[in-house]
Order: structure tokens, then C-alpha cells, then sequence
């Protein structure tokens, strides 16, 4: 449903070097802020909602495809590892039938956020794969606006406009688009008072009300991906001297699920952290060293980026396809899930590892178990999917959901440990 549409070109910026392990953190200092959960894609019965399955996989390459472009417009120059193999995505070749207007209630980690002066309360969506916070504003009357909490920028004291306007292009020919001030932004009693975000005057039909829950979307990858060219609110803090640390950490579980600002919580990990370094300081990119399928080391040495606002882990078609045929009883279910859809024996869900710094974590198989294909008797859908559109990896919460996640800013690296 949502494309990108300008083309891509690709071009080098330095590497990061590797950054060894540290000691575990005992540290519980930092702001929490409560996640409500994301369930999944299933109806009581077991049977997955192929349809709302396809089209979030199609919004989370969509909006990777837009943080490229703004990438080249920011540097000129295009991503140098991450690059597209199709830039413009079919919004109908992945669905099954029409893209239907399907509930998104509980398929984001959203939270709370205030901003300005008097302070007013949002609800958005904590994403790692995009870098900038935006809202609907007052000026924003089209059905898609309907039923979000609307920022006013003439009712804060504290909001300047920049005079800088911003647009989100998407494939069905719908947008985001607005204006971009700086104003006061507090999450969980931490304030940026100097903060960039977007007052959109219209809404993608994306962003309606029983699509997409949230109000809006607060951005946490790295400036380079920035629409409006300005720093993410956690970089904002950082300068502004707000965090102990410059790191913040997740929880993405069925439970207790939570965002941590300044630090990490020992009380929900326990052993060390493994560090990975951010290869490009753009995405949260790491490094795959490998990924395995009962026991079997199936692929090696692949590029990702780890991403919140992705529930699936998205691979390129070739290597998806090759770890599936290592699989017994695995299905290519392209003809009755969707494009890029693999299916794996209900009663025999693989043992799926993915190696990070040298360290396997394993994936649950509830976890990787995406549901019961209805009218195929024994068919689940794998958790993990094939995407024509891109050369890496994004990780999502198939596999955030195992460990606990800490995004380290000031020495550009992710670290995974065991949940507690």
C-alpha cells in the first residue's frame, strides 16, 4: 500500500570499527517508558489474517524504502551496502485479494509521549527503522485524520515553525505532509526542549485510524534518515545533557514490555550483552554472522538492520529460499499467502538460530510460528518472509522477541542479551 517512488543510486561512507564487549550493566538508571503489545496475526482459532500480514510486511519495506531515499537527499549520495532491487513495490503483488481496510490495534509498540506547552498527550509508534517524530495537525481534514489526537502548534507557547515543510510520497499516490517545528517533547518525565517534528496537514490512507492506532510516529534511527534533516529526540537529549547515557534499550514480550531511555534494565536481561557494531550510522545495520535451521548452519556473512516497527524478519529471496529448502516439510506458499510467504509443518516448527557477534540466540518456535494457514490442514506460516525489494535483512520482532535489545548511540553498536 505504501511505495516510495523516486529512485536510488548508492555511493560509500566509512565503517565503523569493531567495538569489543563489555561487562554487564548493573545499571537500572534511565526513564521507562510501558509498551502496549503487539499479538500478532491471528484470530482465536490459530488461522492467520493473510491480509493484514501482507499488507504490514508491505508497509515495513515501504517505509525502509523511504529512509533510502531521504538518505541520498540528506548526503548526496546514495546508501553504500543497502541498496534495492526493486525500488518501486507492487502495492497488489503481495496481496492475496483487495488491500482491505483491516484493524492495527495492537501491532505496534506504541507509547506515550506529551509535547508542548501546555503539554497534550500522543500516542505513538516507537520505531527504530525511522528517525523523525510527526503528528496530525489542526490543518489536517481529510477522513484519514479522523480519530488521532491532533497537535495545534498556534495552542503551545513553546512551538516554532522552522519554515521547513516536509512530504512523505507513497505508492498508492497518497502522502504525509506538513510542516516541520521545534517544539518541547517529553517521554516519561524527560524533556527535549528544542525538538523537531512534523505537524502533517494531510494523512497516507495508512495512517487512518483502523490502520494504524497510534497518532503518530517517533522516529529512533540515526539523523540520516531524516525527511525533515534534523537530530531523532533521543540525539536531542543527548545534546541537551538529558541521559545518564547515550544508549536506550527494549523489551518486546508478551509481557512487560517497555522502552528504556538512558541506560539499560538489569532486572529484565541477565549474562552479558553481545555487541555488534552499526556498520553505517544511518539504520540500526549490523552484521548476520550466520542463521541456522535445526542445528544446520544454512547462510552466513548477511547485512540487516533491526527494526521495532516490523513484526516479520524480511530476507532477500534468495537466501529465504535457501534456508527453507533445509527445512523438512517447508512450503513455498506464494500461490496461497502472499508473495515472498514460506510455510513450515504445523506439528514440526524448525529450531531457527541467528548468530550475532559470534553469539547464537535462538528463536522460540511460538515465536516463529506465524499462524495456521486456513484450508491447508497442516501449514503454518514461517516468521520468516522473502521480499524482492531489498539485498538485506530486517530484523523484527520474530527475533527482538527472544532477547532483550540495547541501542548503543555513543559507540554505535546493538547489543542482545537473554531475557530475564
Amino acid at each position: 500500500m505504501m511505495r516510495a517512488t523516486s529512485s536510488l543510486f548508492f555511493a560509500a561512507l566509512p565503517l565503523l570499527s569493531l567495538a569489543a564487549p563489555l561487562e554487564k550493566s548493573t545499571s537500572t538508571h534511565g526513564i521507562k517508558i510501558p509498551l502496549n503489545k503487539r499479538t500478532g496475526f491471528t484470530d482465536s482459532e490459530g488461522f492467520v489474517n493473510l491480509d493484514l500480514m501482507n499488507l504490514h510486511i508491505l508497509q515495513s519495506t515501504n517505509k525502509i524504502v523511504r529512509g533510502l531515499n531521504a538518505f541520498e537527499t540528506n548526503l548526496g549520495f546514495a546508501h553504500p551496502s543497502l541498496s534495492l532491487v526493486d525500488a518501486l513495490v507492487d502495492v497488489n503483488k503481495r496481496a492475496v485479494g483487495a488491500v482491505p481496510l483491516v484493524s492495527f490495534e495492537n501491532m505496534l509498540w506504541h507509547g506515550k509521549i506529551s509535547v508542548g506547552t501546555p503539554a497534550k498527550e500522543y500516542d505513538v509508534d516507537f520505531d527504530t527503522g525511522s528517525a523523525d517524530i510527526f503528528l496530525p495537525g489542526p490543518q489536517c481534514d481529510d477522513i484519514n485524520c479522523q480519530g488521532h489526537a491532533l497537535f495545534a502548534p498556534n495552542a503551545s507557547s513553546t512551538a516554532k515553525d522552522t519554515d521547513q515543510t516536509f512530504q512523505l510520497q507513497y505508492g498508492d499516490g497518497s502522502s504525509v505532509s506538513g510542516q516541520v517545528y521545534t517544539e518541547t517533547v517529553t517521554v516519561s518525565g524527560v524533556t527535549a526542549t528544542n525538538q523537531s517534528i512534523g505537524v502533517a496537514s494531510t494523512f497516507s490512507s495508512g495512517f487512518s485510524k483502523n490502520q494504524f492506532p497510534a497518532d503518530g510516529v517517533f522516529g529512533m534511527g540515526f539523523q540520516d534518515i531524516s525527511a525533515f534533516k534534523q537530530p531523532p529526540f533521543v540525539q536531542t537529549l543527548i545534546a541537551e545533557g538529558q541521559l545518564d547515557q547515550p544508549v536506550f534499550s527494549f523489551k518486546l514480550n508478551t509481557t512487560g514490555s517497555e522502552l528504556l531511555l538512558g541506560g539499560a534494565n538489569s532486572e529484565l536481561y541477565k549474562g552479558d550483552f553481545t555487541y555488534v557494531p552499526v556498520t553505517e550510522k544511518a539504520y540500526w545495520q549490523v552484521d548476520i554472522d550466520g542463521v541456522s535451521a535445526n542445528g544446520k548452519q544454512s547462510l552466513t556473512n548477511l547485512a540487516s538492520i533491526v527494526d521495532t516497527g516490523t513484526t516479520f524478519i524480511l530476507g532477500d529471496s534468495d537466501n529465504v529460499s535457501k534456508l527453507y529448502e533445509s527445512i523438512p516439510g517447508a512450503k513455498n506458499a506464494s500461490a496461497v499467502a502472499g508473495a515472498g510467504m514460506w510455510s513450515v509443518p504445523c506439528d514440526s516448527i524448525p529450531e531457527i538460530s541467528m548468530t550475532f557477534g559470534g553469539r547464537s540466540f535462538d528463536i522460540a518456535p511460538e515465536t516463529f510460528n506465524m499462524g495456521k494457514i486456513n484450508g491447508t490442514g497442516n501449514d503454518c506460516i514461517g516468521g520468516i518472509a522473502a521480499t524482492d525489494v531489498i539485498n538485506f535483512w530486517i530484523i523484527g520482532d520474530v527475533f527482538l522477541n527472544n532477547v532483550y535489545t540495547t541501542f548503543d548511540i555513543g559507540q554505535a553498536r546493538v547489543g542482545f542479551a537473554d531475557l530475564a
